[in-house]
């Protein structure tokens, strides 16, 4: 057995913090790396010590600061290099605990493709496949082409027409080798109306493996989890049993140490599940199944590193209420989700909820990594308890100097369809568009805050709404557009204000309004043929020239952000006239990369 004296967690963020969470209660010291962007960090003033290094991916870098901090342990979080066999074995092999599994096993079932074999043999359903050398006019559309080595919603893309599989495939492929270092990739038959169930399993070095139940993980847009929560509701006992029974005996078949999770596909119109991958590591959604089965999961994860049994068995996991954990991101929901940068201006964050996070204010949020900001987590007696716990925690939750998807999150809980157990599939976000909050009540408070903060409260000039001789005048405040100030400002509600423009929350959603006297240029305007950057981040691809002719919808060039790829596309056919825009160029939001005009134009 290794006993753990002091811990490096390879990683940054909300979950190095968690990580020095649980090492903190059981006396561990904590070591941080950080590279020269996250030097002032959160996660690094809450560890013991740290460490910088050039890279997160950076495996010498690593475990040279873990050699020289004394490490007993290494936690690698999710990310990064946590699923690395290859640094996973440096690390044991340097004589250091690895929190996770053996590196055999990360290899195994680290990779789609190998996971499903192993699957196959171990008796669990998989989803039906093709080769993706197979001629795809034999193929039954649609189909998802997805990364074999990864996973995040990376690297995959649903393919609904032979025509357009080759597009896909080399898309996928490409998102693929710059996410994971590794083009392969699997295609497969796409449930149309699937949901996603997970079981979280743990294993020991002496041979038991438990779960600790399901997981719903299918609000989703673009392949990326939106809201999770535990257990996965409207399941039958017998299914649910299936299920953790197939997680189990998977699990126990490659000797699985350690925390993972098995995620499977529910056919929502069949009731069939089907094995989909293993992640080999701990998830981003872990806090509701902590909540539910009242466990440390990973104070689980470091006894089971240091060569400790389980303290439980199976018969001793005790189920409790309901969790439901919502991820907070810098994206643009009501834009196409495109992410978003800038200064955290103001941060709050709910009291009566669980949030783990690495945000504060004043804090700037770039493109560098990961668009998720922190997750609100609550839990309740019953499902319906929980959800409304979470509608209350993400009115609580406000981030001003960028836009966060915490307005959309907060409309989702309190929407009917989220409110049916099981009501919401995987594609549900990518078919349904939700409406954007309608700004007339925050207008208002907008209104009211300007009114009271630019208004003299006393002498001859102070504004009452009185004319002489006539009822009292309404007030109106030039905002974007005429408004009445609304009576009163809820306490708690989250402004700044300034003379020329007003920013508040209001139920998560960041509204500004500037007045028509500002001097300041707030914003970027396009004309009919100019195509501006949507989101910071680097150019991937220039597929034009200037004087290249193009038809309306041609493909200009592809930004990347945040691991996420947009097409820029002409707005109408006619002729290129400029090209900014460079292949590896970092551009900012609202900079000028092409011009389109008619063609004849002058």
């Amino acid at each position: 057995m290794t006993d753990i004296k002091t811990l490096l967690v390879a990683n940054r963020g909300e979950i190095a913090r968690r990580v020095f969470r649980s090492c903190r209660d059981l006396g561990i010291r904590t070591v941080a790396i950080h590279t020269d962007v996250d030097a002032d960090a959160l996660h690094v003033r809450d560890a013991d010590v740290a460490f910088r290094i050039p890279s997160y991916l950076d495996a010498d870098a690593v475990l040279a600061a873990a050699k020289e901090a004394g490490a007993d342990a290494i936690h690698p979080g999710y990310g990064f290099l946590s699923e690395n066999a290859g640094f996973a074995a440096a690390v044991t092999g340097a004589g250091i605990a690895w929190v996770g599994p053996t590196p055999r096993v990360i290899e195994q079932m680290g990779r789609k493709d190998a996971a499903r074999d192993l699957a196959v043999a171990a008796g669990v359903p998989v989803v039906p496949s093709y080769d993706v050398d197979d001629d795809p006019a034999t193929f039954a559309y649609p189909v998802l082409v997805k990364a074999a080595a990864g996973g995040g919603g990376k690297g995959m893309r649903v393919v609904r027409a032979a025509a357009d599989l080759a597009a896909g495939v080399a898309a996928a492929r490409r998102e693929a080798a710059s996410a994971f270092g590794d083009d392969t990739i699997l295609i497969e038959k796409y449930v149309e109306r699937g949901r996603h169930i997970e079981v979280q399993v743990l294993g020991d070095s002496h041979g038991h493996v438990v779960h600790l139940g399901t997981r719903e993980c299918s609000v989703q847009r673009r392949h990326q989890k939106v809201i999770e929560e535990a257990p996965a509701p409207a399941l039958d006992d017998e299914l649910r049993a299936r299920i953790h029974d197939s997680a189990v005996a998977l699990s126990a078949s490659v000797g699985y140490e350690n925390a993972g999770t098995i995620e499977y596909l529910l056919d929502a119109s069949t009731g069939d599940f089907y094995f989909l991958e293993m992640n080999t590591r701990l998830q981003v959604e872990h806090p509701v199944t902590e909540l539910h089965s009242g466990t440390d999961v990973v104070a689980l994860q470091l006894a089971v590193a240091a060569g400790e049994p389980l303290p439980f068995d199976q018969d001793g996991v005790r189920f409790g209420g309901h969790a439901i954990e919502a991820r907070i991101y810098a994206e643009d929901a009501y834009g196409g989700f495109l992410p978003q940068a800038g200064t955290a201006t103001v941060v709050s964050w709910p009291a009566d909820a669980r949030v783990d996070h690495a945000l504060e204010s004043g804090q700037v949020v770039s493109t560098s990594y990961d668009p998720m900001l922190g997750k609100v987590i609550v839990s309740g007696r019953d499902r319906e308890t929980a959800r409304r716990a979470l509608v209350a925690a993400l009115d609580d939750t406000a981030i001003l100097g960028l836009t966060t998807n915490t307005g959309f999150l907060r409309e989702l809980a309190a929407g009917p369809e989220f409110a049916v157990p099981g009501g919401i599939d995987t594609a549900w976000l990518d078919r349904v568009e939700l409406t954007p909050p309608d700004p007339a009540p925050a207008r208002a408070l907008a209104a009211r805050l300007w009114l009271d903060a630019n208004t003299a409260a006393s002498g001859p000039f102070a504004g009452d709404g009185f004319r002489m001789g006539a009822p009292a005048r309404p007030l109106t405040v030039e905002l974007d557009e005429p408004a009445t100030p609304a009576a009163r400002v809820p306490a708690g509600t989250v402004a700044r204000v300034s003379a020329h423009e007003v920013e508040l929350v209001l139920h998560g959603q960041r509204h500004l309004f500037v007045r028509p006297d500002a001097s300041a240029d707030h914003g970027v305007a396009a004309g009919d043929g100019t195509i501006v950057a949507p989101m910071p981040g680097t150019v991937l691809d220039v597929k034009v020239a200037a004087g290249d002719t193009v038809a309306e919808g041609d493909v200009l060039g592809v930004v990347e952000a945040m691991k996420m790829e947009l097409a820029l596309k002409a707005p109408h056919a006619g002729v290129v006239t400029s090209v900014t825009a460079a292949t590896g160029q970092q551009v900012a939001l609202g900079a000028e990369l092409f011009r389109v005009e008619w063609e004849g134009e002058s």
